[in-house]
């Protein structure tokens, strides 16, 4: 659900009740054509609000709870689930860690890796962690949609959106949500509103109110065993989609193939 218009104005005229339309656009990057064409249809996206939002150093998660598509937003916050932390840490980083740890084991692969012609008695520096990308990454949605579903979680938000299944099933498919039906989600499974906008990309995690480093932590809580069937489940989620892509391809060089 987009932010009718003229909420959205009533806004403008609270945090820059001096600021002309073009100022706006310029504090915050946004063009004004784009402004005006969704004043205009009468529908404002809630980026919109979040860039505006920055440039006047409010927070735009604050922001949106203003509005009522984001009014669960309002709620009291807590904190993010370990699931959903972990959500946000993409594949490639959750394969870095893992090696890490092997590496880091009597007999991995710091201690396979030792040529015939090094000493036994060497030494070598511990690896160190490389610093977690940001969210979102490219599975994001889907992750933290996966990390908070009990099994009934689509039907839920179905009956509280209105949205049909199937369109729900491909928004995910395609590793996206609406802004609005992101916090329904969240609120569906009684999971922190905000998180679902970290996942989207819209707001950070700072924004979001995640203390600093919590997927860090979130991450060096897992077991050995935890990140390896994680790691190994993205790994064959990330094999069908390719697998997909293939087919695909495939099928479309045959069919410009007998087109000849």
């Amino acid at each position: 659900m987009p932010i009718p218009a003229k909420a959205f104005q009533r806004w403008l005229h609270e945090i820059a009740p001096e600021a002309s339309t073009s100022d706006i656009c310029r504090a915050a990057g946004i063009k004004r054509s784009t402004l005006a064409q969704q004043l205009v249809r009468g529908k404002v996206a809630g980026a919109t609000v979040v860039s505006i939002s920055r440039a006047y150093n409010i927070n735009p998660v604050s922001a949106l709870a203003g509005f009522d598509a984001f009014r669960q937003l309002a709620a009291p916050p807590f904190q993010p689930t370990r699931s959903e932390l972990v959500s946000q840490i993409s594949t490639p980083d959750l394969l870095r860690a893992l090696l890490l740890r092997t590496a880091a084991e009597p007999g991995g692969l710091a201690k396979a890796g030792q040529s015939d012609m090094e000493s036994p008695g060497a030494s070598f520096p511990d690896p160190q962690p490389t610093p977690l990308g940001p969210p979102p990454h490219a599975t994001s949605v889907r992750d933290w949609v996966e990390a908070i579903d009990d099994g009934e979680l689509r039907h839920r938000v179905s009956t509280a959106t209105g949205i049909a299944p199937q369109n729900y099933s491909a928004q995910l498919t395609a590793n996206r949500l609406t802004p609005a039906l992101a916090v329904a989600t969240a609120s569906a499974a009684g999971v922190a509103a905000a998180g679902g906008l970290v996942a989207t990309g819209l707001v950070t995690e700072a924004e979001a109110g995640w203390p600093p480093g919590a997927r860090q932590a979130a991450l060096d809580s897992m077991t050995d065993g935890e990140l390896t069937v994680l790691a190994g489940e993205r790994l064959q989620t990330l094999g069908r989609a390719l697998r997909r892509q293939e087919h695909d391809q495939e099928r479309t060089e045959k069919i410009w193939e007998n087109l000849g």
